[in-house]
């Protein structure tokens, strides 16, 4: 339904927009069947409704309630029943979060947080999308546009870099400065279109096999645990964003699909956007027309990685986050400045790429990882002990020497 018990702020006005789709249909629902029963709404609530013709319009009625009624504090109502599901019966990360979410959000709670500033960053790739197919999402697109797209004529110099990442996502060795490489020439491959013609794009792109992985496209890349998660904290009037180092309009796609964030919800790497008749024209002195259309103009503005993550959550949502998650380096600054905000209790979790068998991990990456979170104050979340399934129990990880790179590009069936 969007929103937590007996919040009486904008969030909880029946008509509020920001939340997700079906969150507002619920209370459409909710308030659909409530008006054909005779029953009117209060503007403010969208939980509230007067009978209209109440018989006891001045009278109040009180009724005890039991506590014990109400409330199951065992360790299986926490994960399970309170909404968190895919994770193991024992995890102690996600009975970590269970415990913290309920703390925070009670009001009678010493630790409790304000609807209004329960914050929490997810970082993408590798934290609740699969990175190892046999790389990052962007990544592959990228080279499927530049090398394997009939409808795209790449320039010889972003083909040269093309084929070396190409070659470098399957061999390990990827282009020395492969990242701003990378975010120049996928500026320029895009260039042109629309945000919504890369949106479909994208979608379309989804469709096409996890090539290292058994009955898994790209788009179904998530993990699943970690979509629960989001869902969780959403149901406990959190409000999520996803703050990756890929390209805004690529995740706005991903995230869009699979969790039904708010686009708005999504702060990524960004390149200029111009109108399609500016034709170079400086923005300060061109006059959008009633013609006109916003395209990607193919410039990088930001590559939102390190502590670029934290400008951007600082000038985009303008609050410091209580929760955060990530999995690699480039999460550490947001980690750490979501911990040094000393207004609330706070939460850094990382998530560990050490699943040999369901996933294609790397024990030395998660090792090192271990050891950030111990130093630096942080939780780990390992996907191997936390996890009752990744993708899903109908797939496989198949070592990927097993397969051909021609077989592995091909579409999903």
């Amino acid at each position: 339904m969007g929103g937590t018990f007996d919040y009486f702020g904008e969030l909880s006005h029946p008509d509020y927009k920001d939340i997700s789709e079906e969150q507002y249909q619920n209370r459409m629902l909710l308030r659909d069947a409530m008006l054909s029963h005779g029953f009117k709404p209060l503007d403010e609530e969208w939980w509230h409704f007067t009978l209209a013709d109440e018989p006891y319009p001045d009278t109040y009625f009180t009724f005890p309630v039991s506590s014990k009624s109400v409330r199951n504090t065992g360790s299986a109502a926490k994960i399970t029943g309170a909404g968190l599901e895919y994770w193991s019966e024992d995890s102690k990360a996600a009975a970590s979060i269970t415990d913290y979410v309920e703390r925070v959000t009670d009001p009678s709670s010493g630790d409790f947080i304000p609807v209004e500033d329960r914050i929490a960053v997810f970082d993408m790739d590798g934290t609740i999308l699969g990175e190892l197919y046999p790389s990052y999402f962007e990544y592959m697109m990228f080279i499927h546009r530049a090398l394997h797209d009939d409808t795209y004529d790449a320039p010889k110099d972003m083909k040269e870099f093309a084929q070396a990442l190409e070659a470098g996502v399957y061999d390990g060795n990827k282009p020395d400065n492969h990242e701003r490489l990378h975010a120049k020439y996928a500026g320029q491959a895009y260039a042109g279109m629309t945000p919504d013609e890369l949106k479909e794009y994208t979608r379309k792109y989804m469709e096409t096999a996890a090539d290292d992985f058994t009955n898994l496209t790209k788009g179904e890349s998530f993990y699943k645990p970690m979509v629960s998660l989001i869902g969780y904290l959403e149901a406990n009037a959190f409000c999520v964003y996803i703050v990756s180092g890929s390209d805004r309009t690529v995740v706005r796609a991903l995230v869009k699909e699979k969790l039904g964030l708010p686009e708005n919800r999504v702060i990524g790497m960004s390149y200029t956007m111009v109108a399609k008749d500016q034709d170079g024209e400086d923005g300060l002195e061109y006059v959008y027309t009633k013609d006109d259309d916003v395209i990607l103009g193919g410039d990088l503005v930001i590559k939102t990685i390190k502590m670029n993550k934290v400008s951007a959550i600082a000038q985009e949502i303008g609050k410091v986050p209580v929760l955060s998650f990530g999995n690699t380096s480039g999460d550490q600054s947001m980690a750490q400045y979501t911990v040094n905000n000393d207004q609330y209790e706070t939460r850094a979790y990382m998530l560990l790429c050490d699943d040999l068998e369901r996933e294609h991990g790397n024990m030395k990456k998660a090792d090192e990882m271990r050891d950030m979170c111990e130093e630096c104050g942080f939780e780990p979340i390992s996907m191997r002990d936390d996890f009752a399934t990744i993708y899903g129990d109908e797939v496989e990880a198949v070592p990927y020497e097993e397969l051909e790179v021609e077989e592995a590009l091909e579409p999903a069936a």
